[in-house]
């Protein structure tokens, strides 16, 4: 059985995770009705890589014997600018994500459950990447400026870019 405060810990990660869903949706939505094709689908995208982050944290609490409670998602009260605008948001969310997870894996510490802090470290490393990947992302944004052929490209491209971070298993050992 789940201890309760970290059954709690958990259902507040959920809700966290369902609101970045909910805010990465706006963002896909917003960036679609300015005609940043392949923004909004990296942000449709986003969302739902969210959602499922939220869905495998419902599963696990309820396997641990807890009740994974489904949150209720306020609307996202950001109204956006510009791109880089957008991205700074994705970025100052996802480091208030990586306090969270941290704040949870600690918990976990204190209350000696090594099964849940063992879960979380997908989380843990998860964050890295997001982290990395919204700072990719913004350092390409302030190269290009405002030039609107470089913004272009940026939008046609953004899908395939990748970021391969330090903490990721190294493929070579």
């Amino acid at each position: 059985m789940i201890n309760k405060q970290i059954e709690a810990a958990l259902n507040k990660q959920i809700s966290a995770e369902a609101s970045a869903s909910h805010l990465y949706l706006a963002m896909a939505s917003w960036a679609d009705s300015k005609g940043y094709e392949g923004v909004s689908n990296f942000f449709y995208s986003q969302s739902d890589e969210e959602r499922q982050h939220m869905l495998k944290l419902v599963k696990y609490v309820n396997e641990r014997g807890g009740h994974a409670i489904v949150p209720a998602v306020k609307e996202p009260l950001k109204i956006f600018d510009c791109l880089t605008h957008v991205f700074q948001d994705f970025l100052d969310h996802e480091v208030r994500v990586t306090d969270y997870i941290n704040k949870l894996v600690h918990i976990c510490y204190e209350n000696r459950d090594y099964t849940t802090q063992n879960f979380l470290q997908w989380y843990v490393a998860e964050q890295i990447e997001e982290e990395a990947l919204a700072r990719t992302i913004l350092d390409k944004l302030k190269l290009i400026g405002d030039d609107k052929g470089g913004l272009y490209l940026f939008d046609r491209d953004i899908n395939q870019l990748t970021v391969t971070s330090a903490a990721a298993p190294d493929e070579n050992a």
